[in-house]
């Protein structure tokens, strides 16, 4: 009867081929910037202690006039009609101002999409960033995804991310409607932002 247990010899060249496998792993990870082990996140957040921060601004959401800053781009097939406007998709631009007046000081811009989502209730799916153009945060963004369901009085959005000084945030926005013109669609809505960040 033929032993089915490799030779010793067999073992240990097959233990060396595993050991360079991983040693060959790990050093393709650090060229391309990946780490495993957990420690590091002290050196990359440079010990910085996470804290609560709270952002409220104007966003200005315009269809009128000769420069609107949202735009249809996708209108419903003429055949689907719905009370919503179910699948009508927006981009937009608006204006993050410090008080509900246009005029009042620029903060920054909400860059984005929203979608209506829902065939039965006026239901938006929203993806923006909030792109900050003063101070300190100037250049630093806000991600913002979720469902904006728009007759609530106050709407709740999660904050699914950042860049620059809101690299790991996370939190939530509340949402409610400031103003709204039924026949041209204008919209100023007051975002309170609560963000986790370092």
């Amino acid at each position: 009867m033929a032993s089915r247990i490799l030779p010793i010899s067999k073992i240990a060249i097959l233990s060396l081929f595993i050991c360079v496998a991983l040693v060959s792993a790990d050093k393709e990870e650090e060229e391309y910037g990946l780490v495993r082990d957990g420690d590091d996140k002290k050196h990359f957040l440079g010990h910085k202690m996470e804290k609560l921060s709270h952002f409220r601004f104007y966003w200005h959401d315009t269809y009128s006039g000769k420069n609107p800053s949202a735009v249809t781009i996708v209108k419903p097939p003429a055949n689907h009609t719905t009370m919503t406007g179910f699948g009508t998709v927006t981009a937009f631009d608006d204006p993050l101002t410090a008080k509900p007046e246009l005029s009042s000081k620029l903060l920054g811009r909400a860059e984005g999409f929203y979608a209506v989502s829902s065939q039965e209730e006026f239901s938006l799916l929203i993806a923006m960033n909030f792109v900050f153009l003063q101070g300190k945060y100037n250049g630093s963004t806000i991600s913002i995804f979720g469902r904006n369901r728009v007759p609530d009085k106050v709407r709740e959005l999660p904050v699914i991310g950042g860049s620059g000084l809101f690299r790991f945030a996370r939190g939530y926005a509340q949402v409610s409607t400031y103003s709204y013109d039924t026949a041209s669609g204008d919209a100023v809505a007051e975002y309170n932002v609560y963000l986790l960040h370092y």
